[in-house]
């Protein structure tokens, strides 16, 4: 019965379940970080932050990593400076698109966008290169 191996087949559908779930918590985790940097670190007192929360407890993120992104979007921690930015583009028969994007690297996520326009036929318009308040 060779490749019939039960814990291969478990470490593959591990790894898949661990890929999806650690793309969920960074996408959740930013977005905590930006409403923390945007407002009051405190849920209270700041409606993103707490919506932030709440879908980061739905989705089965432990506390420590909710309180870690939190204090990291406060300022107590260091880390990678993310800044919210506005790209516009034209799709396909002109449609114009308006991309907005968290990104740690301003001219690496211009270059991806461009290439993604670029595949579909469309093109980049202008970088609006200020930082959105979210």
């Amino acid at each position: 019965m060779a490749g019939h191996s039960k814990w291969a087949n478990i470490k593959r559908q591990k790894a898949r379940v661990d890929a999806v779930k650690g793309a969920t918590f960074a996408k959740i985790s930013r977005a905590i970080i930006v409403a923390a940097r945007s407002g009051v670190p405190d849920p209270a007192g700041n409606f993103q932050l707490r919506t932030a929360i709440e879908q980061a407890k739905a989705a089965g993120i432990p506390n420590d990593n909710i309180d870690r992104a939190i204090a990291k979007g406060a300022g107590k921690l260091s880390g990678d400076e993310l800044e919210a930015i506005r790209y516009e583009g034209y799709g396909p028969g002109g449609v114009a698109v308006i991309v907005e994007a968290l990104t740690d690297n301003r001219h690496r996520t211009a270059a991806d966008l461009r290439a993604a326009f670029s595949k579909r036929g469309g093109n980049m318009g202008e970088n609006w290169l200020r930082r959105l308040d979210v």
